[in-house]
């Protein structure tokens, strides 16, 4: 399914910017751990955004010990979430960041450290020689089903700011509210209509039952 040249166990092997911040904060087996999970020979396999989160909260676990903070289990998934996160408000981001701060986190030096998938990938692909066959259906539907959710939870986190500062700046006037964003498929042969969800799901309308039927 993939193939990959020897990698050091260390993850001092290039001067990209995962190489780097390896090095800088001293995340042991990463390049191993990459390669493994992108590729599947871990007990799943991860997309290069799921990687690239994976590196991130690694990132900001290392500052956290470094500041001498202590934390508990699942505190860093969520920590690091309320970071960054589209769906989370700027005001508690702001808040977390001010936490840190105060804590002796050099937050925007540590966010400026967050990679991008996009530098997952050329770190597996050209730092590490790492390769993957032509996803299968379920990993795209998978991706796909990742790209259009990140976009709702943007559209709703933007759309809550915005209404949040008009309110604020007294230009509208409302009082505790939630957004909800959702887009919905309809089929103009069988006039079915589907969540995206539901149709990435079902990986059908119900124009291939009304046929069987006739």
């Amino acid at each position: 399914m993939a193939n990959r040249n020897d990698v050091a166990t260390s993850s001092s092997t290039c001067g990209c910017k995962i190489g780097r911040m390896a090095d800088q904060y001293e995340l042991d087996r990463l390049d191993d751990d990459l390669v493994a999970y992108w590729t599947g020979d871990a007990d799943e396999q991860y997309s290069t955004r799921a990687l690239a989160t994976v590196v991130n909260q690694r990132i900001l676990e290392a500052a956290l010990k470094q500041a001498d903070i202590s934390f508990k289990e699942g505190e860093i998934e969520n920590t690091y979430r309320l970071l960054t996160d589209d769906d989370v408000s700027s005001g508690v981001q702001v808040e977390t960041e001010n936490e840190l701060e105060r804590d002796g986190v050099a937050v925007d030096q540590v966010k400026s450290d967050f990679v991008s998938h996009q530098t997952v990938y050329n770190h597996l692909t050209d730092c590490l020689d790492a390769s993957l066959d032509s996803p299968s259906d379920e990993e795209r539907l998978e991706q796909s089903g990742e790209k259009l959710g990140a976009l709702q939870n943007r559209t709703a986190a933007v759309t809550t700011d915005t209404i949040e500062r008009l309110d604020n700046n007294d230009i509208i006037d409302i009082g505790g509210f939630n957004v909800v964003v959702s887009a919905t498929v309809t089929c103009e042969e069988c006039f079915q209509e589907y969540t995206v969800r539901e149709l990435l799901d079902n990986g059908s309308c119900n124009c291939d039952s009304d046929s069987e039927r006739r």
